[in-house]
């Protein structure tokens, strides 16, 4: 039969495996496939191809291959436990982006000891050549098989009022409850190394068991592990939970809670200044500044949805299910609160677009296992805006949105780090999802349109879209390597109609307007997460909560010191003055492990002079010269938004 193997036809023997088929093409192919591609389906090499199939052949070089390596070597890792501690209870065992985990049951958590012991078991089993092996079973005998896994019993239960066969996977002495897809065998897992062992919740509820998880990664070279686990170092030292809280730029503190960030002098002025930025750039571009509540009663969110479809998310002041009395909830999102601004009275096309942008304070009920520092927290600021336009308004619209996040984020510094992901709705999961499958083709297929024609390149999420529209998600990878959201763009049809928004077009007829839901540089805590980690500290010195310390080499220029720190801050730049009776290069050290931008010292000489020897941070000592011409310099700098 006719096979298309990595773009070439082939003859290939009915029967045959999408392995046999890429050793007959290329046995140098083969040997490096993990796993192949079926149209858009990720398959294992076992696969027999059907006529006229297009396969792919995938290395570890792609991530869907990766996670597939990952996934295998987290059941070695399962299998490696369940040898050495009998008695640990199977959870789940995922591929993450960066390696992957398994989450366990045990009665006591692992220790950095047991973590060794654990690792040299799984490169025990990688020698055993262990092929993985598919099979399926009925519910019923598959809660026989699992009968002592309480956990894969849970999953099965779940599995079973579907009627659906369920799926396992045996390696030697070890099966495991699994969708796949696997490698062949466990022999290509050359290089592990466990990271970590952690508390996770199951099923993140933290009203269920606590359960141990173990992090790893793995690689086919011992040289590529050593590679990544020196990047993971290098991105340790710049973790914005070490770097910012050494820099005192945010606390967190038990007695307020969980995921709610205490900002610290110098962090508070970072978002200030970022605030004031974009509050600035968005009046630029025809924005109506709006400053709505931080709450509302439970009525605004059953009209937007947020009731039936957040409420898990949200933070609800009173009973909800007690009809007799009004309940509150902190606000999620602010859409529903700006289309008051816009429904205050009757509107013209003449009006529109309406660019309605707010600094805007958020609650989400994150569970408490996703807390970390200030990328993921429950009360956040974003800088958020929501545009009523004309159906012939949106791709302009859509367009000025996409501009002005790129030109946040290239600002920053931070876009290059970035992807783009197109993230729609999921026809099997409508529950999820308010509108017709008809309005989401449509919204879709608008969307799809606008993004190509204005040439973005992106990838596309099945069931990443929010419940009333598709969006563009822009994707930020932090120094770990994890990937977060840090920028959305939406397209919104449903929500206009649901709070009932018209405007009288040319016609003199009501209609219906689309809604935009954008923010220009996403959560500010989140940004101020990721720029210490970009910067590992050292922010630009526009955006720096410090950007000048002055230097007295000793009390004789004192007096010089405090009139050189009066001029700086009255000329508008954040300046310290460091008075400590201790010796200038001690000073030096200091504001170099404080990062600040720039030091100005001062010395007899110079105090003579009437100049200041400066000192850059980014390029070094910049000789002597009078305070205006320092002046003149770190201006020009500052109002560039040099990133230095």
């Amino acid at each position: 039969m006719q096979v298309k193997l990595n773009g070439q036809m082939i003859e290939l023997e009915a029967g045959k495996t999408a392995f046999d088929a890429a050793f007959a093409l290329d046995p140098a192919v083969a040997r490096e496939a993990l796993c192949c591609l079926v149209g858009e389906e990720v398959r294992e090499l076992t696969y027999v191809p059907n006529e006229g199939d297009e396969v792919t052949t995938l290395t570890f070089a792609d991530e869907r291959a990766r996670k597939v390596f990952w996934h295998t070597t987290s059941h070695v890792l399962a299998q490696a436990v369940k040898r050495l501690f009998p008695e640990a209870k199977l959870a789940i065992g995922p591929a993450i982006d960066s390696g992957f985990y398994y989450d366990f049951e045990v009665e006591k958590p692992f220790t950095a000891e047991d973590l060794t012991k654990i690792q040299a078991e799984m490169k025990k089993i990688v020698k055993e050549r262990l092929r993985l092996e598919r099979f399926e079973l009925t519910a019923t005998e598959a809660k026989e098989l699992m009968m002592d896994e309480p956990y894969k019993l849970e999953l099965i239960e779940e599995h079973a009022g579907k009627g659906e066969n369920i799926s396992f996977y045996r390696q030697g002495d070890f099966t495991d409850l699994c969708a796949g897809p696997h490698l062949f065998d466990v022999s290509k897992i050359k290089a592990i190394a466990l990271l970590s062992a952690t508390g996770a919740y199951w099923r993140g509820d933290s009203n269920r068991t606590m359960l141990q998880r173990i992090y790893g990664v793995s690689f086919m070279k011992a040289a590529e592990l050593e590679e990544h686990l020196a990047q993971l170092e290098e991105a340790r030292k710049r973790d914005h939970n070490k770097v910012g809280r050494e820099l005192e730029y945010f606390t967190t503190s038990d007695v307020i809670g969980q995921g709610l960030p205490i900002l610290l002098p110098k962090g508070a002025k970072v978002i200030q200044t970022l605030q004031r930025w974009i509050e600035d750039e968005e009046e630029k571009r025809g924005y109506l500044l709006t400053k709505t509540p931080l709450m509302a009663k439970s009525d605004l969110y059953k009209i937007s949805g947020h009731w039936d479809h957040y409420l898990d998310g949200m933070f609800v002041l009173g009973d909800p299910t007690d009809e007799t009395k009004e309940c509150f909830a902190m606000r999620p999102m602010t859409c529903p609160f700006q289309y008051q601004v816009y429904l205050n009275r009757m509107r013209s096309y003449r009006d529109l677009p309406m660019r309605l942008g707010e600094t805007s304070t958020l609650f989400r009920n994150e569970d408490s296992g996703e807390m970390h520092g200030l990328i993921r927290v429950r009360q956040f600021t974003i800088s958020e805006g929501h545009l009523i336009l004309r159906p012939n308004q949106l791709e302009e619209e859509f367009k000025g949105c996409l501009e002005l996040a790129k030109y946040c984020l290239d600002t920053l510094g931070m876009l290059e780090d970035c992807t783009f992901r197109f993230s729609q709705w999921d026809p099997n999961n409508t529950e999820k999802y308010i509108g017709t499958p008809e309005q989401w083709d449509e919204a879709q297929s608008i969307m799809g349109k606008i993004l190509d024609d204005l040439g973005v390149d992106y990838t596309v999420g099945i069931d990443e879209a929010a419940f009333y529209g598709p969006k563009l998600d822009i994707q930020y990878h932090n120094v770990f390597g994890k990937e977060d959201t840090i920028v959305t763009i939406q397209v919104d049809q449903l929500l206009a109609e649901q709070f009932d928004m018209t405007y009288i077009d040319q016609n003199g007829q009501k209609v219906r307007p689309y809604i935009i839901h954008r923010t220009s540089m996403g959560c500010y805590e989140r940004t101020l997460a990721y720029l210490i980690e970009k910067y590992a500290g050292a922010l630009p010195t526009w955006m720096a909560p410090i950007q000048v310390r002055v230097l007295p080499i000793s009390e004789k220029t004192m007096d010089k010191a405090n009139d050189v720190y009066t001029t700086l801050r009255n000329a508008g730049l954040r300046v310290e003055l460091d008075e400590r009776n201790e010796k200038i290069g001690y000073k030096i050290r200091e504001a170099q492990l404080q990062k600040v931008p720039y030091m100005v010292i001062i010395g007899e000489k110079e105090a003579e002079a009437g100049t200041v020897s400066v000192r850059s941070r980014h390029d070094g000592d910049l000789g002597t010269m009078p305070v205006a011409d320092f002046i003149t310099l770190i201006k020009e700098v500052i109002d560039t938004k040099a990133k230095k």
